[in-house]
């Protein structure tokens, strides 16, 4: 029997539910006719088909009195099948809601998700493909948005406080033997106290989840019996992916961002508004390309037929048409306004801001979001470049926007791997990449400083291997990057060799200490805590699996003492302004202190020369930094020579200092020892050593 459809309304856009019905609102320019389709809560009968009565200002309504939440739904949208001038329509294809709120099930592959035959690739003219793709469909579910915040409380962390813990929300919790098993790799297994707590204990005030959004596993992962476990393939920017629900439920997404909120935790989500899952031209018709091709991608001009690609997957969403770009700028609304998150790190970033002439820091999606209320507001975080001409922009998006900085990724690891000739730019990246970010009035906190994060090595394979080791992925070992940087200690991968064990811990001792010392902003991976291994595997997408998934040590086991040695590291810097600072550093003298806010040295303690930083074998370094005058200089020394080097211990800064890190001791923290001016103390082979000055009477106190 067929539902009842009253005229209803041209927005908001999407399936709204108003208490007594819902109201449905779809965009499509070229469309001719669309149909909404409604399945049985199993999602795998179709009881009904309402065609949307209306037609206003390029979108599709109705009203339906008897929809309730819960209700699944699909749309099938009619027009042109005409692949050459950029229409891809085929109503025999079932398609998702690009506003959709909420979806129930995967995508089940077939021939069927094709709009065209596809025994007809390798010609031009593709032809017409009438199988159903509906039992194969993820369905739309109609929700109730109403929702129990209780007060909730945004943590606001001041920019220069802010620690960012980047973290997958099922490889963090997969291998936690303290979660319920049914819950494991979900948001209700991040909400408990256990998931919480850790993140707590280290300090962590952010957490940067890899992509939530609803997406896709590519058909051929899946042959090959692999996923898309990182998630860079959305087909849905208002729902969470299922299969991170363990209740099915949007609210547990809430939940989550609510009890993360209460222990002081920001939210940022990684998100993918340059590309969709739909791929290139002989990609599946799963939503926007069955919708309105011609106005959701950016087609090459003068050949409708192909996909502008900037991204490396096939296509890039125009967000040159205002209602493309009102979809994105809705999305975001919606993740801050209804589902409460603080921000938003966006991949390849560069592509959002393509003008017809290439990249523009005045492009119409950045004056969106730095006019709108609501998201000038939030953290925005660029992740500068895309696989384009012109894609790399570190330092080129406007202020207010934080960057992933991989030139100091880059220069961390090139000086600890003990490359020569590095010190300049190794100084430059410790003290906020002013030569980056300082113009237009940006802070310090725009650089994202990492050693590591989710594409590439883990902290651990960073010291432990030299080359990649991907043949897991089934890509002949070809897919990942090789300019890694990295270094094996001695041995390529696992090794029982005690020395080779040891240099790998103070490795990534140093590597951590010079993050959380720099000024900036420090993103840590999660697992980097725990020496967290992928054996090798620096590309590790498709491997939702035990490699892929974060390694717990029962109970509260510390193997090599990571844990703690990085929550200490945390506690210092949270103790110390000096390294937390909100404008650069310049050398300027502090006329009351006579000091200067960064002193560089050489092992010598003396002030370089212009030759000392030439010098292309140099691999040593130590600064002091000036806490203000009311707070005590810290001394920074760093050794990634092959041997030990004495440093000695600058005049005129402070009577006396205090060891408080030292990444060759077996703790790796420092033990309070006391060191005089004009002392010389060795810093070991690839060590780093922090000094903190003690006041007249000692006590390290102002």
């Amino acid at each position: 029997m067929a539902s009842r459809v009253w005229p209803g309304r041209p927005y908001p856009l999407g399936a709204t539910w108003d208490g007594r019905g819902a109201n449905f609102a779809l965009f499509s320019a070229h469309a001719e006719r669309v149909e909404l389709c409604i399945f049985d809560r199993h999602g795998r009968r179709e009881i009904d088909r309402v065609v949307l009565p209306e037609y206003t200002d390029e979108v599709w309504h109705g009203y339906l009195p008897e929809a309730r939440p819960g209700m699944l739904y699909g749309y099938r949208v009619y027009g042109p099948y005409d692949p050459a001038n950029g229409h891809r329509f085929n109503h025999h294809k079932l398609l998702v809601d690009p506003y959709a709120k909420s979806l129930f099930g995967r995508v089940s592959w077939s021939d069927a998700h094709f709009a065209y035959r596809t025994s007809d690739t390798r010609r031009q003219d593709l032809a017409f493909d009438r199988r159903d793709s509906a039992r194969g469909m993820p369905k739309c579910v109609l929700v109730d948005p109403a929702f129990s915040w209780g007060g909730d409380q945004r943590p606001r962390t001041a920019p220069e406080d802010v620690i960012i813990y980047e973290l997958h929300v099922r490889g963090f919790t997969m291998n936690r033997e303290d979660v319920p098993p049914p819950i494991r790799g979900t948001f209700a297994a991040l909400a408990l106290p256990a998931s919480i707590d850790h993140l707590g204990a280290l300090g962590i005030t952010a957490v940067e989840l890899l992509p939530v959004h609803a997406g896709v596993d590519d058909r051929l992962l899946v042959q090959r019996g692999l996923a898309n476990y990182w998630g860079y393939n959305t087909i849905g920017f208002f729902a969470p992916n299922p299969r991170y629900l363990a209740s099915g439920l949007a609210d547990e997404f809430k939940t989550a961002v609510l009890r993360l909120h209460d222990a002081g935790i920001e939210v940022i989500l990684d998100v993918v508004y340059n590309h969709t899952a739909e791929g290139n031209h002989l990609g599946p018709t799963l939503s926007f390309r069955g919708i309105d091709n011609a106005s959701y991608y950016r087609l090459v001009p003068g050949d409708a037929r192909h996909y502008e690609d900037f991204t490396g997957c096939g296509n890039a969403l125009n967000l040159h048409h205002p209602r493309v770009l009102q979809m994105v700028m809705d999305s975001l609304r919606y993740w801050v306004e209804e589902m409460h998150v603080d921000g938003f790190r966006f991949d390849l970033a560069s592509t959002l801001a393509r003008e017809p002439e290439g990249f523009d820091p005045h492009a119409g999606f950045l004056d969106a979001i730095r006019q709108d209320p609501v998201l000038q507001r939030a953290r925005l975080i660029a992740e500068p470049w895309d696989v384009g001409p012109g894609g790399y922009r570190v330092g080129g998006f406007p202020p207010g926007w934080m960057e992933w900085n991989d030139r100091y990724r880059d220069a961390l690891r090139r000086f600890w791997r003990g490359d020569g000739g590095m010190i300049g730019e190794l100084a430059a990246r410790l003290s906020g990449s002013a030569d980056i970010y300082g113009h237009r009035g940006r802070r310090p906190w725009s650089s994202v400083n990492f050693v590591t994060a989710h594409d590439g090595f883990t902290l651990q394979d960073l010291v432990s291997y030299a080359h990649k080791h991907n043949e897991a992925n089934g890509e002949g070992n070809r897919d990942g990057t090789e300019h890694n940087h990295s270094w094996n200690c001695g041995a390529e991968g696992a090794s029982d060799d005690p020395g080779v064990r040891a240099r790998r811990r103070r490795a990534k001792r140093s590597l951590m200490a010079s993050l959380l010392l720099s000024i900036g902003t420090p993103m840590l991976l999660a697992g980097d805590e725990l020496s967290n291994t992928q054996h090798g595997n620096n590309n590790a997408y498709c491997q939702d699996n035990d490699m892929g998934w974060v390694k717990w040590p029962e109970g509260s086991a510390d193997p090599d003492g990571m844990l703690a040695f990085v929550r200490g590291l945390i506690a210092l810097r949270r103790a110390e302004p000096a390294l937390r600072r909100a404008r650069f550093l310049t050398g300027a003298l502090h006329e009351e202190r006579g000091l200067r806010d960064v002193t560089w040295l050489t092992p010598a303690g003396a002030e370089p020369t212009e030759d000392d930083w030439k010098q292309p074998e140099a691999r040593c370094l130590a600064y002091v930094l000036d806490g203000g005058a009311a707070l005590n200089p810290l001394l920074v020394m760093m050794n990634a020579a092959a041997e030990a080097v004495e440093f000695r211990v600058p005049d005129g800064f402070a009577t006396g200092w205090t060891v408080v890190v030292d990444t060759a001791a077996e703790e790796g923290l420092g033990n309070g020892e006391a060191v005089h001016p004009g002392e010389t103390r060795f810093v070991g082979s690839g060590a780093l050593v922090v000094l903190r000055a003690l006041d007249r009477d000692g006590d390290g106190r102002p």
